[in-house]
């Protein structure tokens, strides 16, 4: 006859069994979120990490192109700084004109050469050329498509979509996984003290796990707000905020004329939520059009912050359009000019996005290191050095502990059920960014036909 106190230790073993295998299944799902996502971890952070800083990179590396000396004078018209940047790029054609920031800024002109784009740096007092650069060669921008893996096409593009969805699993998976359950015999080893040496693979284990115990949130958000510019997930959040009233005004484009040139087409950052808003059209006219400087002046009325950016018109259709996306997302706006009459056509401050759209730019403000000044660059900066601790932490341990002639992959757990439910769960989560999602239909196809096929391979031998 059983005693109440075997009855007691069964339950108890049983329990920690169905622990045990909970374990092994999130881990096994750790790892292979991790070994997909840690070479592209490493490049974003690194990546990232340069972009923070890319203001203070090109007043220092690229001063001799981008700051001027102050000088009493005013500075020369936007219209003859556009005419010395023709001259300089005689190919090229004019399509926007970057105001000086400041007294000590220079000023841009973009032309386009085909499909291609060169910028030509001018000093806005003299009109002196002082560089001129393809945008596709510009140093921050290799950084910021090597970034976005744009530099290798959408499939490529999509990657970081469907890597952004697995860092956030790696997240959840890491905590579940880091939560104490007595190691360390008390001691906390791997929550937040680390054991050993450096030479045992236990130390690279709580190395992995304290970082990831400081920099997991990091990363977590680093990825959420990351995911906005991806392919396909973030396209379908503006649509459908948009759609809802809570990206783009409403109001718009009531009884306006539009295009079908899309507003990231003519200027370089319009800001996440107006990048696919249309461009406003001008009404043809037998007066001719107010031209730059003009243009310039009115922006200067409305209020525009120095700095803008404003494209030039495209035909006889056509408008100034000026955006200005500063340090600040609330002095974010965008101002479109009929170029016959100077009348504003479109006129979109921060203030008037809906809440969706508003929160999508504090969270991209915050991502670039663009909204709280210094402390948010650094905050950045720590989560992407983190990061990359985490990745190489992780390869460590994986180098350590895998098998001869295999991969060292968690093994499944015993109980098949336990197995279902957690794949179950990391597959709802994945269904968040479908991308992700299908690539955990892939990973699980994939796992499933290679024990498949370790089943068939055993059973010769077992006869």
């Amino acid at each position: 006859m059983n005693s109440p106190f075997q009855g007691a230790v069964r339950a108890d073993s049983a329990v920690r069994a169905s622990r045990d295998g909970v374990y092994r299944a999130v881990w096994r799902w750790h790892f292979y979120a991790g070994l997909l996502c840690l070479p592209f971890l490493i490049l974003l952070s690194a990546t990232g990490a340069i972009y923070l800083f890319k203001d203070e990179i090109n007043a220092t590396l690229f001063a001799y192109r981008t700051e001027v000396a102050a000088q009493a004078r005013a500075p020369l018209s936007p219209s003859r700084l556009v005419y010395n940047a023709s001259e300089a790029v005689p190919g090229g054609v004019p399509i926007s004109f970057t105001d000086p920031g400041s007294a000590t800024a220079s000023a841009l002109v973009t032309l386009r050469e085909g499909t291609s784009r060169t910028v030509v740096y001018l000093n806005p007092y003299s009109g002196d050329v002082l560089d001129t650069v393809a945008t596709d060669s510009d140093p921050m921008m290799v950084v910021r498509r090597l970034h976005s893996l744009s530099y290798f096409g959408t499939i490529a593009n999509g990657i970081v979509e469907v890597v952004a969805g697995f860092a956030i699993i790696l997240v959840v998976t890491g905590t579940y996984l880091w939560w104490p359950r007595g190691q360390g015999n008390g001691q906390g080893g791997g929550v937040v003290t680390i054991r050993a040496k450096p030479a045992r693979r236990v130390w690279w284990r709580d190395l992995h796990a304290v970082t990831g115990l400081v920099a997991g949130g990091g990363l977590f958000f680093l990825a959420l707000t990351g995911l906005p510019w991806s392919v396909w997930w973030g396209q379908q959040v503006r649509a459908l905020s948009n759609e809802a009233g809570l990206g783009q005004p409403r109001a718009l484009w009531a009884a306006r004329t539009v295009s079908l040139v899309p507003m990231k087409d003519r200027l370089t950052n319009p800001g996440w939520t107006m990048e696919d808003a249309p461009m406003p059209t001008s009404r043809p006219a037998e007066v001719p059009a107010i031209g730059l400087d003009r243009a310039t002046n009115i922006f200067a009325d409305l209020g525009m912050p120095r700095g803008y950016e404003v494209a030039l018109p495209d035909g006889p259709s056509g408008v100034y359009a000026a955006a200005i996306y500063p340090r600040d997302v609330n002095r974010q706006r965008l101002v479109s000019l009929d170029q016959y009459t100077g009348a504003p056509l479109v006129d979109v401050k921060f203030a008037d996005l809906g809440g969706v759209g508003q929160a999508i730019q504090y969270g991209i403000g915050l991502h670039k290191g663009e909204y709280g000044g210094r402390v948010n660059q650094l905050a950045m900066l720590a989560f992407c050095l983190a990061t990359i601790l985490l990745s190489v932490t992780a390869g460590v341990m994986w180098w350590k502990r895998r098998p001869a002639g295999g991969l060292g992959i968690p093994p499944w757990p015993r109980d098949r059920r336990i197995a279902v439910t957690v794949t179950a769960i990391v597959l709802g989560l994945g269904a968040l960014f479908p991308l992700t999602g299908l690539a955990i239909l892939a990973m699980i196809g994939i796992d499933l036909a290679i024990q498949a096929l370790r089943r068939g391979a055993r059973r010769p031998a077992a006869a």
